[in-house]
């Protein structure tokens, strides 16, 4: 082991079906990765998920939970204050021990590429230093009456 952590929290965009949000935590328990925790708010309709551990099971672990939401989050039902663009909104990856914030940004150009060959989900990322922000994140495009 490398002796890296990096963080990753990704918000996704259902946060009325605990049945649905345990299935998204359940597709990212992978070794390697631990559940730091889950929440869910009905009124924007949002959960968000932390998870900390080797880079390369963080990433992994996001791109099952994505791939777990696009699944079962139907983008033409849900409703909630918060504006959404996708079954997973951001996914941000956050270092954490022994890893620099540049290498974040390449896990998540990694993760975003990996989701659209899995899942055929368009992402873009944001970048790195935005006012307000410390870590490179991905967020899903699309939205309307798009399922993902």
């Amino acid at each position: 082991m490398s002796g890296q952590v990096v963080e990753c929290v990704p918000n996704f965009s259902e946060g009325t079906d605990v049945r649905r949000v345990e299935a998204i935590v359940a597709a990212m328990r992978i070794d390697g990765v631990s559940l730091l925790d889950w929440s869910m708010d009905a009124d924007h309709n949002r959960s968000v998920v932390t998870i900390a551990g080797e880079p390369s099971a963080v990433v992994e672990a996001a791109i099952r939970g994505v791939g777990k939401a696009v699944e079962l989050i139907d983008l033409t039902r849900q409703q909630g204050v918060h504006p959404r663009i996708g079954a997973a909104d951001v996914i941000p990856f956050v270092p954490i021990s022994g890893i620099k914030l540049e290498q974040c940004a390449l896990l998540a150009r990694q993760a975003g590429l990996e989701i659209w060959r899995r899942y055929g989900v368009p992402v873009f990322s944001t970048r790195q230093r935005q006012p307000g922000r410390t870590e490179p994140t991905l967020k899903r495009c699309g939205g309307g009456n798009s399922r993902v």
